[in-house]
């Protein structure tokens, strides 16, 4: 990820983006013992920009539940914000879930630098909106 080709793409198995962040560091951890946590963590840090978790809801559908960025590192520490995020609402009579797919109102700080030289052209107000699911 980390060699210099535009986009990668990976799964691992977590519940959150924070616990995915943490299981790929102890994974390296585990390959490597020749880098220090801060390095393994800079690395990381550096190499992913957006965390996108899918969870499977209990009516059985796979739904994006969270998208996280990776925005960078704050002493040793590995700092993320979530950008979107979905709220269960219930679930009707015939066992679908319900909820809310939102915008956190925090804008992607890192991707902004690479997806406008792209030509997509995201409105600000996209990172507000709710949508029903």
């Amino acid at each position: 990820m980390n060699t210099g080709h535009d986009g990668s793409l990976a799964t691992i198995h977590a519940n959150s983006p924070r616990d995915a962040i943490t299981r790929l560091e102890s994974m390296v951890l585990r390959g490597s013992a020749n880098l220090s946590d801060r390095a393994i963590k800079q690395q990381i840090a550096s190499a992913i920009h957006l965390v996108v978790q899918v969870s499977r809801l209990s009516d059985g559908r796979r739904c994006i539940t969270n998208i996280a960025e990776i925005s960078g590192m704050q002493g040793d520490v590995m700092t993320t914000h979530e950008i979107f995020t979905f709220d269960k609402r219930g679930v009707d009579s015939h066992g679908m879930v319900h909820g809310t797919f939102r915008g956190t109102g925090l804008p992607p700080e890192r991707c902004t630098g690479i997806i406008g030289p792209a030509g997509i052209n995201l409105s600000r107000g996209i990172f507000q909106n709710s949508m029903e699911v």
